[in-house]
C-alpha cells in the first residue's frame, strides 16, 4: 500500500509542476519585471549580482527555461517515467524559486512555501516512482525507469 502512496504523491507532485508551468504557456511577458526585480530584492552575495547581470538582461531566455523544466518535470512525474530525475529537476527547480522568488514576497510566513516545494520534491527523490508508473512495464527503455 506504501507503494501506492508514493506514486499517488508523485502524481501530485507533478501536477503542482503543470499547474505552474500552464500559467507560463501562453507567454512569459509577465515575468519579465517579476525577473528583473528579484536580483535588487535578493540578499545573498553573489547570487544577487549573477540575477542583476546575467538573469535579467535575458530574463526571457531564462522563463522559457524555467516553463520548459516546470513541464518536463511535471510530465515525467505524473507518467511515472524518470521518476528520480524528474525528483532532481523538481529540486533544482524548487530551490531556484527559494532562493530568488521567495525573497521578492514580503510575508516572511509566505516564503515558507517555496520552501516546502524543496522538501516535497526531496521526498519525490528518496521514494521513486511507486507501484503505479510506466517505469513498472519492460518496454520502457532504461534510462527512462
Amino acid at each position: 500500500m506504501s507503494e501506492a502512496w508514493a506514486s499517488v504523491f508523485r502524481v501530485a507532485v507533478g501536477l503542482f509542476w503543470l499547474y505552474f508551468a500552464s500559467a507560463k504557456w501562453h507567454g512569459v511577458d509577465w515575468m519579465k519585471a517579476l525577473i528583473q526585480s528579484a536580483g535588487p530584492a535578493n540578499p545573498i552575495p553573489g547570487l544577487h549580482d549573477l540575477l542583476i547581470q546575467l538573469v535579467a538582461p535575458n530574463w526571457f531566455f531564462f522563463a522559457i527555461l524555467q516553463t520548459v523544466g516546470e513541464t518536463v518535470v511535471g510530465l515525467l512525474l505524473v507518467l511515472g517515467l524518470a521518476t528520480r530525475w524528474a525528483g532532481i529537476g523538481g529540486f533544482l527547480l524548487a530551490t531556484n524559486l527559494a532562493l530568488v522568488v521567495a525573497f521578492e514576497v514580503s510575508d516572511p510566513g509566505f516564503r515558507w512555501l517555496y520552501y516546502l516545494g524543496v522538501l516535497v520534491n526531496a521526498q519525490v527523490i528518496a521514494s521513486g516512482a511507486g507501484s503505479l508508473a510506466l517505469s513498472r512495464f519492460g518496454w520502457v527503455p532504461a534510462f527512462l525507469r
